[in-house]
């Protein structure tokens, strides 16, 4: 019979502090390894001849099974060590890294991103299981660092892989993702070991919800209508599959409990914000203020430093105070930034990056809050599929606003204004984007607020 491994491994706090930077470097090895190649995809369609559509699959193929990889991940993580996933993930995502490097066709720089997402995914997808199941006296602080270290990256990312490519080739930009495979000897020493935990993996299950999430994430990139119809298919006999197996891929347990539900679909329309804001800002840059891919990434450095500074000492306030009030402020810091940029919006690159500054804030906070109160919410032994499934839906919230403002861009000759404060002119388009945005984030803030109250006052009554 297998044996079950203990929930209750505290690391000692020296050993906290190795193993929090160790996750922090890996972490941002890999959120910028998915936005450093956002800058070559020019350089690689023009050495392969390749069309728009064709290269776009350089990274829509990496999200897709970066999103279900990361779900993938969180189930495991309930059954398996994290030493184990840890050392296996980072060997594929090495290895991928290695293929793109010396890849002679298109076809094998395909192969080669997909092998990354594959491995690359167990990386956000553990480092947020890692917290509650080894420092759960400090959790929220260690979540702090963590957010902080995905917006950090995420901003320094374009820049540092506009820099490698424009000074070598964007070949190079998979060297630095190889080095990676150092941290595999450092992991197997301070990760606590485990033992395999009883119980099995719903294949048939894990099929279905992969099948689920690939058609929409399609659908979302596409809008072909195809697609939404095997997105309703997969999801039913998903439904039906869960409700028969004896141990399904999710539990329904986990969908029951009101506070997650209320916390996981706060954080998919927080991070829909965000990242509509992060696909938006750029192209407005370039449209608006003739704005250079390095002069685009400097616009957002500051924020993303800011943020990954920040983003710490939330941390500390939600060991302190908990995760509600700093979920709220996320959410306020959002709206405020979208409300400033919307104004703003066709001014001085200079004064976009101080109001990148607010909405960027946010972005550590909503990561970092969601996913302290998820890890209380949920039972240890439901904590990875929980947080694997807050990981996905926050992709999916990503696809959603990205594909939704991409179409809305495309529409000519907007004169209506929405934002009476901001000028007239070209800008107008964009500046209605943000006024979207800012009251999105507003409206999800009352949400959240409303009816996470409820669902407390509910649990606490049984």
């Amino acid at each position: 019979m297998k044996k079950q491994f203990s929930q209750s491994n505290e690391v000692p706090d020296s050993q906290k502090k190795k193993l929090t930077f160790l996750v922090c470097l890996i972490l941002a090895f890999t959120v910028m390894n998915g936005t450093m190649f956002n800058v070559a995809i020019p350089d690689i369609s023009a050495e392969f001849d390749l069309s728009p559509s064709q290269v776009s699959w350089v990274m829509t193929g990496y999200i897709l099974v970066f999103a279900i990889g990361s779900l993938m991940y969180g189930k495991l993580a309930d059954l398996f060590p994290i030493r184990t996933l840890f050392t296996f993930g980072i060997a594929l995502f090495s290895l991928g890294a290695f293929l793109g490097l010396v890849s002679p066709s298109f076809e094998v720089l395909i192969l080669a991103r997909m092998l990354q997402a594959m491995g690359g995914a167990s990386i956000p997808a553990l480092s947020f299981i890692i917290p509650s199941r080894f420092m759960p006296s400090s959790r929220g602080k260690v979540f702090g660092y963590v957010a902080s270290t995905v917006a950090f990256a995420s901003g320094v990312g374009p820049i540092l892989g506009g820099l490698i490519g424009g000074a070598f080739s964007w070949r190079f930009l998979f060297l630095f993702s190889m080095l990676a495979a150092l941290s595999i000897p450092l992991f197997r020493k301070w990760l606590p070991q485990e033992e395999r935990k009883y119980g099995s993996v719903d294949i048939p299950g894990a099929a279905l919800v992969a099948l689920t999430a690939a058609s929409l994430l399609f659908f979302i990139t596409t809008f072909d209508a195809r697609l939404l119809l095997a997105f309703a298919l997969f999801a039913a006999l998903f439904i039906w599959r869960t409700i028969k197996a004896k141990e399904p891929f999710i539990q329904p347990s986990i969908l029951k409990n009101k506070r997650y539900t209320v916390t996981v679909f706060s954080s998919f329309f927080g991070t829909a914000c965000l990242f509509g804001l992060i696909f938006v800002i750029p192209i407005m840059l370039r449209d608006l203020n003739a704005l250079s891919t390095i002069g685009i990434g400097l616009v957002l450095f500051p924020g993303a430093i800011i943020s990954g500074i920040l983003g710490q000492y939330g941390g500390r306030v939600i060991d302190q105070k908990g995760g509600v009030p700093v979920v709220k402020t996320a959410l306020i810091l959002i709206a405020a930034g979208c409300l400033l940029i919307s104004t703003f919006a066709g001014s001085s690159a200079w004064i976009i990056s101080l109001c990148m500054l607010v909405a960027y804030i946010g972005f550590p906070l909503i990561q970092s809050s969601t996913a302290d109160l998820l890890t209380t919410t949920l039972s240890p032994e439901q904590n990875g599929v929980g947080i694997g499934l807050f990981n996905l839906l926050n992709f999916m919230g990503g696809a959603f606003s990205s594909a939704i403002f991409g179409s809305v861009l495309e529409i000519q000759g907007v004169t209506t204004q929405f934002n009476f404060l901001s000028e007239s002119g070209l800008n107008v388009i964009y500046s209605n984007l943000f006024i979207v945005l800012s009251l999105l984030a507003i409206l999800t803030a009352a949400f959240f607020s409303v009816l996470y109250k409820r669902a407390d006052k509910q649990a606490e009554s049984y």
